[in-house]
């Protein structure tokens, strides 16, 4: 006789389509308006890394078109000693925690010295394999909490990884450290061309944290509002000891990369479906319908465009990196061979020249 002892319950937070909204004391007038505009910005940004890439100037790109609110929210909802572990998709994250936008197109533009400084803003250099940026977050939170710590960290992620074994290990070791984590994953309904529902018998990504004995809760990704209050909900809890799993309901509204087609996995009446959620659209209509939209915010388009086209232009503009840059930073103290190996293609370059 089999007999049900558990039943997953997770609780999902909404805040702009909510019946019992509140005034959400907990953000400043003017805040919405910044808000939006680092919304605006992270949406030109990436139409002008995904036009690069075109050009040749950049050699993939993965959009975060759809995502803004997701990033955004969260990484506002931080303090200034919080930290951030990105994965791959996280321009608008990086924007949004003050990295200088030249910067970020420098990094794309494949030069490592464009997250140079990073440490300075509490935030680690991006992590393109799918998991393991988990466990860096998970390894932090847990030094946080061994060093007596009263700060957090937050860590990116997207839904494939949450098939990764990193990921469930990360979770793990947070739960039984009392690390100071909150794993931020992005549910943007696709691992490339997996849909959601074949990685996963999980009614929601969120419950996988039950297993771990921590929190697991679900948002409303488009909503950015909510995300806010989810994050800080959640932050409060990690630098207590106790990590959260946030599942961030949201979807990509461009490629997984500019390497990939999406038509080939998806129809066109799912995107349009998701394209009237498109976190921009709903966040400048609730602006309006809450008296607080204004001339400036009407006219930002157009400003938001100009300083992107700048900072791509400096990017552009900044020197090629080094040939010793290959090799003076892979070691603390550069062994022989390597200097050997260095002096070596150097003479090797200066042949070809």
């Amino acid at each position: 006789m089999r007999e049900e002892v558990f039943s997953a319950s997770i609780q999902k937070i909404e805040v702009m389509d909510a019946d019992d909204e509140d005034d959400h004391p907990w953000i400043e007038e003017e805040e919405y308006r910044k808000l939006y505009r680092k919304m605006m910005i992270a949406r030109k940004f990436d139409e002008k890394a995904f036009s690069l890439q075109r050009r040749g100037e950049i050699s993939t790109y993965a959009p975060h078109k759809g995502q803004e609110a997701a990033q955004i929210g969260a990484v506002f909802a931080l303090e200034d000693d919080d930290w951030i572990v990105p994965s791959f998709r996280e321009s608008a994250a990086f924007i949004m925690r003050g990295a200088p936008l030249d910067k970020i197109f420098q990094r794309w533009m494949g030069d490592a010295n464009g997250q140079k400084d990073l440490s300075e803003i509490n935030t680690l250099p991006v992590a393109i394999p799918v998991g393991t940026q988990n466990l860096h977050t998970a390894g932090l939170g847990m030094a946080m909490e061994k060093r007596g710590d009263e700060n957090a960290v937050l860590g990116f992620t997207g839904d494939g990884s949450t098939s990764e074994g990193d990921f469930h290990e990360a979770l793990n070791f947070s739960g039984v450290f009392n690390g100071h984590s909150v794993f931020f994953v992005q549910n943007n309904q696709y691992a490339i061309s997996m849909p959601r529902e074949k990685q996963t018998k999980s009614d929601t990504l969120a419950q996988k944290a039950i297993a771990y004995g921590i929190d697991g809760i679900q948002v409303d990704g488009n909503d950015i509002l909510a995300i806010i209050k989810a994050v800080r909900e959640a932050l409060e809890k990690a630098r207590n000891g106790e990590p959260v799993l946030v599942e961030a309901l949201t979807y990509r509204l461009e490629d997984h990369t500019t390497s990939d087609d999406s038509t080939r996995y998806r129809d066109d009446e799912e995107v349009d479906e998701w394209k009237e959620k498109d976190p921009l659209k709903r966040f400048r209509q609730y602006l309006k319908d809450e008296g607080l939209w204004t001339d400036e915010l009407e006219n930002f388009e157009q400003e938001a465009s100009k300083r992107v086209d700048e900072a791509a232009n400096s990017a552009m503009e900044m020197d090629d990196p080094g040939l010793d840059e290959l090799f003076d930073y892979v070691y603390s103290e550069t062994p022989d061979i390597l200097e050997e190996e260095k002096e070596a293609l150097k003479k090797e370059f200066e042949v070809e020249k």
